[in-house]
């Protein structure tokens, strides 16, 4: 399709005596497209300047393939050297200009596709003039070690676009915002003082022939400002010195700068791994609701220096910098990027319109409010373009005077002025409100003193702790004052509920990120007060963990449960993207500690049930033995080759091979491995297999339970291995074999009952099963087993007794006394089955129990494990009535379905009474089986 051809309308002309001289000579081109010029030639005399002097140009690019006309010119710019290339770009700049400002008022180009061919432009100019002054430098041997080969990639030299240029959103009037930098890494030490220095002779000339003015005009205003701390430092650094001053002094403002940074020219690959190696700076790992205040800050300290303050009037109003201008949506869009960024890759973007729409496909922001800020963006976008345009002017203010916005008015395409002021002025409010409801939340209560909430000595010391030691998190927590205590009133027990919300406070070892996250989020605040007035222990884990806080507003905290497997393809992912073994550790740890957390406030808030919490987080510890232990063993095999034979299995026993934790719970671990008929490990320091496996295992302990900056994953219990505490940590798998048929007691073989091969080499996790059926199956003396387990039960009930009415774990009729008869019925009968409650009932069926036994004792087994479950989440230690406020109190009589907690009590008293009778007769009573068989 010819350009004419495509033109669909054609702005107003505004003076037509200019119109029609300076299209005088097209008149053999289509009317349509001679409407076009005379518009654009009478609105803007920087246009119509361009259009007399490249007329002949022009004519062959209006009847040529639109899409060939400035690749065409841009490889006309390559062969040329340095002198060329002066008059060259200066030139070309002047064509791209036109031929995009033609199709931008012509409506051809959409205005992603004019910022687009202007920042195209822009990286080849760079590039070229970059390289063109270089090329001198390596012919004479300037750069130590470089050659002309190595011109392509700059010898390590690399711009950074900045701002719209690394957005790829450049205007007519733009400067560029460059930061150049140099790889370090490809010069000795010896010579790189040379090498900066010449780097830095070499960014100056550039700089000037894109810059200086001639008499065919400049190609780029260029910025190096936005380098590191640009008052004293070089205007080429080394990439490491840039890294450094990031790593150690970098600000929001520059975190938020580097959003948009991208290489441009030069050495493109290094500058990708510059990046790569910038992101955790760029990107925090947290969500980081703290730089909504340093945005805030940044806008007002732009407005003052620029007095940019609050005006109805359009007259000179700034388009870019000024109340509900485009920097307006620019920083709503990149600080909803900064803050969100570090968990989601997903929002590292560049360009405002793309962030926006992705902001809103994950849930950051509404979806009609992306969509209102990208018709408003591109909408101030193009009108900063038309404003421009006029005189290649380097502005962005309205014009002010009548006339001025008349000829604006037509430029685009409107021919009534007042109804394209108002407009512009119902566009300018509608930013601002959305930028000042996003940068200046408003938090109930705090735009009046607190005078009808007492504060009482506790909330008068809160000043003095950790979290409210800086002037900025004083600030931030005195406006949240008044929403949270009102919040912690109107509790049931205010009190109590202000207790522990002291606890949690005197706990946070920092103030300012968390404070920030509340006060941007209601809903977290109201999530805080009903932790800390229900559960305690919970709320003691969150002033040690509170970036699972992060987890809450990440989008999908209250979606379906994934699963097992979908958790440990997530976690594995992580794992993956994570270059380092610690990090790895640390990532799973910040990992299961939101999941974590999820399911113990899914539980509190009545979303799951005990039973279902216990699964969730059963499926949590799985996904992180899963995920893990590849990583583990990876590491491990570095130092000391691949595992020798098959490998191992991680297997879980007790509650964990059951499928059922709750929130505190150890994990029952024994490792099994085959290394078949394999001695030695092939490393580079081999080990022997019994060795290799023993110390794998060791480092698969640590890995789960040594403390690291992120805390631990679990407690490892291995006591449940053959032998115990005297047998080796890891066990082969025909030792094992071996063990459980010959030498096994009776009670390993109730821990058997429960045993299940979570994470490891498949071959070896169906061989520990089939191990543990033909245990199962195996016949045996229920009158001894039933005799060893009257004398376990003795031990444990002299071991420790019960603690309590609410301690429903210990003594007769407790958890352990059910789960014991559970294991034994499973045996006698031989059955599969691994939970308390199928054990029971394939007793039942066996006919060791009656159904009526197996229906009371499940009965009582999930009441006590409902009990347990809330009490291991809301506080620490013993559940003890007396220290329960009334929170923890509804919570376990709504999980309950008692009516109180005296009502709980009886209960579990009565139940517990008639359950042990049951477990006193039946382990006096020889299955039906075993006596037919003894006559």
């Amino acid at each position: 399709m010819t350009f004419s051809a495509a033109i669909t309308r054609s702005p107003i002309p505004y003076d037509t005596d200019a119109a029609r001289d300076a299209t005088a000579r097209f008149e053999d081109l289509s009317p349509d497209v001679r409407d076009v010029l005379a518009g654009a030639a009478g609105c803007s005399s920087y246009l119509r300047g361009l259009m007399e002097r490249e007329a002949d140009w022009l004519r062959e690019a209006l009847a040529a393939d639109p899409a060939t006309v400035l690749p065409a010119e841009y490889e006309a710019l390559r062969p040329m050297g340095v002198a060329e290339l002066k008059t060259g770009l200066r030139r070309a700049k002047g064509r791209v200009a036109l031929f995009a400002g033609l199709a931008d008022l012509a409506g051809v180009w959409r205005l992603e596709e004019v910022t687009g061919a202007l920042t195209d432009f822009a990286d080849l100019s760079v590039d070229l003039a970059m390289k063109g002054v270089l090329t001198r430098d390596f012919e004479r041997g300037k750069f130590p070690g470089q050659t002309e080969t190595d011109l392509p990639s700059a010898g390590g030299m690399v711009a950074l676009a900045m701002g719209k240029m690394g957005a790829g959103e450049l205007n007519y009037s733009s400067d560029i915002d460059l930061i150049m930098l140099f790889d370090e890494s490809r010069y000795p030490e010896a010579d790189f003082h040379e090498a900066r220095s010449n780097f830095v002779k070499a960014t100056r000339r550039m700089t000037a022939l894109l810059s200086d003015m001639t008499g065919d005009g400049y190609v780029w205003r260029t910025d190096l400002r936005l380098r590191p701390d640009p008052s004293v430092t070089p205007v080429c650094l080394s990439m490491e010195a840039a890294e450094r001053y990031y790593e150690s002094v970098g600000r929001t403002w520059e975190r938020a700068a580097h959003i948009k940074a991208r290489p441009c020219a030069g050495d493109v690959a290094a500058g990708e791994r510059y990046l790569e190696r910038l992101r955790p700076f760029i990107w925090r790992r947290h969500l980081d609701f703290a730089a909504i205040q340093d945005a805030h800050d940044m806008r007002l300290k732009i407005k003052e220096h620029k007095g940019h303050h609050g005006t109805r009037s359009l007259e000179g109003r700034d388009l870019k910098l000024g109340p509900g201008g485009i920097r307006e949506i620019e920083f709503f869009t990149q600080t909803r990027q900064i803050i969100a960024g570090g968990r989601d890759p997903s929002l590292r973007l560049r360009g405002t319109v793309p962030a926006l729409a992705q902001l809103a496909k994950t849930g950051w922001i509404p979806m009609e409010l992306a969509e209102e800020l990208t018709t408003h963006y591109r909408d101030l976008r193009e009108l900063e373009h038309r404003v421009q345009m006029v005189a290649d002017a380097r502005t962005h203010a309205l014009p002010t005077t009548p006339e001025g916005f008349d000829r604006i008015a037509r430029m685009c395409g409107e021919g009534d002025t007042a109804a394209f002021r108002q407009s512009i002025a119902d566009r300018l409010d509608a930013v601002r409100a959305a930028a000042e409801r996003f940068f200046v939340p408003r938090v109930a209560g705090a735009e009046t003193p607190a005078a009808d909430v007492e504060e009482p000595e506790i909330v008068r010391r809160w000043r003095l702790y950790p979290a409210l030691r800086s002037a900025r998190a004083q600030e931030i927590f005195e406006r949240l004052k008044p929403d949270l205590l009102a919040r912690l009133n109107a509790a049931p027990r205010p009190e109590e509920a202000l207790q522990a919300f002291d606890g949690f406070l005197s706990g946070l070892p920092a103030g300012v990120q968390l404070f920030s996250l509340f006060q941007a989020n209601p809903n977290l605040r109201a999530l805080i007060v009903d932790i800390a007035s229900t559960a305690p222990a919970l709320a003691s884990y969150l002033s040690r963990n509170s970036q699972v806080l992060d987890a809450v507003i990440g989008g999908s905290f209250f979606s379906q449960w994934p699963g097992k497997v979908e958790l440990a393809r997530d976690l594995s992912q992580r794992l993956e993207a994570t270059g380092d073994y610690e990090g790895q550790l640390d990532v799973a740890r910040r990992w299961q500690k939101e999941w974590h957390f999820r399911v113990g406030v899914h539980h509190l808030r009545g979303l799951v049930d005990a039973a279902e919490a216990g699964r969730q987080f059963a499926d949590v510890a799985e996904a992180v033995l899963v995920a893990l232990l590849p990583a583990i063993q990876e590491t491990f095999a570095e130092r000391h080759g691949p595992m020798p034979g098959r490998g191992g299995v991680a297997v879980g026993m007790g509650s964990l091979g059951a499928g059922w934790i709750n929130a505190s719970s150890d994990l029952d671990l024994i490792m099994i491995y085959d290394a078949e008929k394999t001695d030695m490990s092939n490393g580079p320091r081999p080990l022997p297999a019994p060795t290799y496996y023993a110390r794998l295992t060791k480092a698969i302990l640590t890995a789960l339970s040594a403390p690291t900056a992120e805390g631990r994953l679990y407690e490892v219990d291995m006591r449940l291995r053959p032998s115990g505490k005297q047998g080796p940590v890891a066990t082969s798998l025909s030792s094992f074999d071996t063990y459980q048929h010959e030498e096994a007691w009776t009670w390993e073989h109730l821990a058997l009952t429960r045993s299940r091969a979570i994470a490891g080499n498949s071959k070896v996790a169906e061989g520990v099963e089939r191990v543990r059926l033909s245990v199962l199956s195996a016949p045996r003396d229920a009158e001894k087993v039933l005799a060893d387990v009257r004398d376990m039960r003795r031990r444990l009930a002299e071991a420790k007794a019960q603690e309590g009415p609410l301690d429903v774990k210990r003594g007769s009729g407790g958890m352990q006394d059910i789960e014991l008869v559970a294991q034994t019925g499973a045996l006698l009968a031989s059955a599969q089955a691994r939970r308390t409650a199928p054990q029971l009932h394939a007793a039942a069926r066996f006919g060791w129990l009656t159904h009526s036994e197996a229906e009371q004792l499940t009965s009582t087994y999930r009441l006590a494990r409902s009990v347990q479950s809330v009490g291991r989440l809301i506080v620490d230690g013993p559940l003890e009535v007396d220290a329960l406020g009334q929170g923890a109190r509804e919570v376990l009589a709504r999980e309950t379905g008692q009516t109180d907690i005296q009502v709980l009590i009886e209960e579990l008293a009565a139940r517990r009474a008639e359950s042990a009778a049951i477990i006193d007769a039946v382990l006096e009573r020889m299955p039906p089986r075993a006596k037919a068989g003894a006559a």
